[in-house]
């Protein structure tokens, strides 16, 4: 008797992974996987995100949640393209669900494709989505320990962005602990402290996506 094994699922999935980061590498695009845990704030960063570079960057996002097309109507309002994938009480977003979404947007002249996974801090980080890097969220409500009790994000994410930093004063939690932690797991790990309430830090955000993009751009 043949007993199936996880290591089989991944592996289709890397196969369609690398169609995906062809065919967008083929267009020039670069791509950026957001992981966090639910309510981190992927969307609202987005929202400023697209707003404030749209005169420099074409962007288009990806959106995924288990169910309603909330924050694809949240980014679209940006005037940037959406689609949504909802999962049905699946806990990530794999390669093949993304090439299918990519069907429904104009990929001709984007330069930034934003994929938001599912909230979850384990489960989308295993599946490769075709993306250039992988951006870690954690907001200041949650434990500064996450990047100990969650390594494998922090370890394979390029940056990561510590968002809500307005509400430090009212919330027990560390930034140099977090800090620490993190470059402990990935020592080039980019790191920004931001709020999108009140903009401050999102300009290091968006020097590292120039940068990101200048980069994908001379490849």
């Amino acid at each position: 008797m043949q007993i199936p094994v996880v290591r089989n699922v991944l592996e289709a999935n890397e196969k369609m992974a690398a169609h995906v980061r062809r065919l967008l590498s083929d267009k020039g695009i670069l791509t950026l996987n957001l992981i966090s845990s639910p309510g981190a704030g992927k969307t609202t960063l987005l929202e400023r995100t697209l707003r404030d570079l749209a005169g420099e960057f074409r962007m288009a996002v990806v959106e995924g949640d288990l169910q309603t097309d909330n924050d694809a109507r949240r980014v679209a309002a940006t005037g940037a393209q959406a689609v949504q994938i909802n999962t049905d009480g699946g806990c990530h977003l794999d390669s093949n669900m993304v090439l299918t979404a990519l069907e429904s947007l104009n990929l001709d002249g984007v330069d930034i494709l934003f994929i938001e996974n599912v909230g979850n801090l384990v489960c989308p980080v295993e599946f490769d989505c075709g993306e250039d890097a992988k951006v870690a969220l954690l907001s200041v409500t949650e434990g500064d320990d996450k990047p100990e009790k969650y390594p494998l994000l922090f370890n394979l994410a390029k940056a990561m962005v510590l968002n809500k930093i307005d509400l430090l004063p009212y919330v027990d939690f560390d930034l140099a602990r977090a800090r620490r932690f993190a470059a402990k797991l990935n020592e080039h790990i980019d790191i920004f402290e931001v709020s999108c309430r009140n903009s401050q830090g999102l300009e290091g955000w968006y020097n590292w996506l120039r940068r990101m993009r200048a980069a994908k751009k001379a490849a």
